[in-house]
């Protein structure tokens, strides 16, 4: 059993449209896409309720400290990590969102 869809009108920018014209299924690109955002949004709505505030700050320090771990890293283990990473998404790109 297929569950239920609408067809939607969008209008976005060209760049956007040049990256969805690549794509062999659009709207399960787009459908993906927006899954995620709706889970960081979940998430920064969670964090919220438990009285954690992420603030532009928060998340600059956060990043230069991550940068600082990865300078050490060779580039062998930040490929295997990238790769590691890109084929977690592969994995996880068509299950449904929890």
């Amino acid at each position: 059993m297929t569950s239920a869809m609408r067809k939607l009108s969008i209008s976005v920018p060209p760049d956007v449209a040049e990256r969805l014209e690549r794509e062999a299924n659009a709207s399960a690109y787009i459908t993906q896409a927006v899954r995620d955002r709706m889970r960081l949004d979940a998430l920064d709505a969670e964090l919220a309720h438990q009285g954690i505030q992420i603030t532009d700050q928060g998340v600059a320090e956060a990043r230069a400290r991550r940068a600082a771990v990865e300078a050490d890293w060779s580039p062998e283990r930040r490929n295997a990590l990238r790769e590691r990473a890109r084929q977690h998404m592969r994995d996880t790109a068509d299950q449904p969102a929890a």
